[in-house]
């Protein structure tokens, strides 16, 4: 290990009980969907950063995970499509991974074909475009081969699991693990409202999110501003009370996709239920839902406000040709939306790659 990473195994990183504020409470943790057959672990979830941030699981030793999920973007690809191993292109835009371990509704991807973390966390590997061992290079089975003969596997595998067998579903639970770990809790938002939770119950409520963050009781560098106040007004109240109802769907405070929506009405006559990532990061994806046909914020919110088509797919919360919005509304949205940015995680070690070759 020492001669490939910076890892001390005598002193694994922090990953299974970290330091978090206070509103990501016994509720909150309570809603992973982690299983109780992976529970993570601090052995296991380095392993897992490990896989993620390792070339050599693509076939010709080119792509990471890490590659289309970059951290300071906020785990996610700023362009629009990413790159794969031999130069094609992906057909969708890489999700963002901070708060997965939140969505309850044990399906991952956009268009939901994996059933949980661990059933998607291999699939990227075995992708024709993306990391290459598809069937036509052998499939797992050649990965499998490749790293029993990379020096660091046999020693981490034995490390987390107690011996050096190299198997997939070991591979899965690993990234699972450390995916799952990505918790954003620290963005300016978090800080100001984790003021309002202490001062009103120490509960995660309609009538706690609902609560200004612009008063003095917020110290002066999380407080928020006029328009990013006015802004989490609109998201937080519903459609019938004068608000937008974005919280309806995208539920604070881990801003995971309630389980229960459906599509946003991009096309119309829509037949797939899609699904999104937590909004935490929102603002540093530089492209926007599942085939990254938005640019910017705005044109998200543009959407949302005329754009919003006819489908069995959509979800019927959401009206038929938008839910109104005036321009200051839309960017008043948008002031709130880049509240969520968490340059904590973005910057957190504990998820940077560990190699040094």
């Amino acid at each position: 290990m020492a001669a490939f990473t910076t890892l001390n195994l005598d002193a694994p990183q922090n990953y299974a009980s970290p330091s978090l504020l206070a509103h990501y409470d016994a509720g909150v943790l309570a809603s992973s969907n982690q299983t109780p057959n992976n529970i993570t672990t601090d052995k296991g979830a380095t392993l897992g950063r490990v896989l993620f941030h390792d070339v050599r699981l693509s076939f010709n030793d080119t792509k990471s995970c890490a590659s289309c999920h970059v951290q300071s973007n906020g785990f996610v690809d700023p362009n629009q499509f990413s790159t794969g191993f031999a130069g094609g292109l992906t057909t969708a835009h890489a999700m963002r991974l901070g708060n997965v371990a939140f969505y309850q509704g044990n399906s991952m991807f956009w268009n939901k074909r994996a059933t949980s973390v661990e059933d998607q966390a291999t699939d990227p590997i075995q992708n024709a475009t993306e990391m290459g061992f598809d069937a036509t290079h052998g499939g797992m089975n050649a990965l499998l081969t490749k790293m029993k003969d990379l020096p660091y596997y046999p020693e981490l595998f034995t490390w987390v699991f107690g011996d050096s067998a190299i198997t997939e579903a070991r591979i899965q639970n690993a990234l699972a693990q450390f995916q799952r770990s990505m918790i954003s809790a620290n963005s300016k938002w978090d800080r100001a409202y984790a003021v309002v939770y202490a001062a009103n119950g120490s509960v995660n409520t309609p009538q706690n999110f609902g609560r200004s963050l612009a008063g003095t009781n917020i110290p002066a560098a999380n407080r928020f501003s006029t328009s990013e106040d006015n802004g989490r007004d609109l998201f937080m109240r519903g459609p019938n009370n004068g608000g937008k109802g974005c919280a309806g769907c995208h539920e604070p405070p881990t801003f995971a996709l309630d389980p229960n929506s459906k599509s946003n009405g991009l096309d119309l006559n829509e037949t797939v239920i899609f699904k999104s990532p937590s909004l935490k990061n929102v603002a540093l994806s530089g492209r926007f839902m599942h085939d990254g046909r938005f640019s910017t914020l705005d044109q998200v919110l543009n959407h949302y406000a005329t754009g919003i088509q006819a489908g069995t797919a959509r979800d019927n919360r959401l009206p038929v040709g938008g839910i109104a919005m005036t321009a200051q509304e839309q960017a008043d949205l948008v002031a709130f939306l880049q509240t969520l940015t968490d340059t904590t995680l973005n910057a957190d070690a504990r998820f940077g790659s560990p190699f040094i070759k």
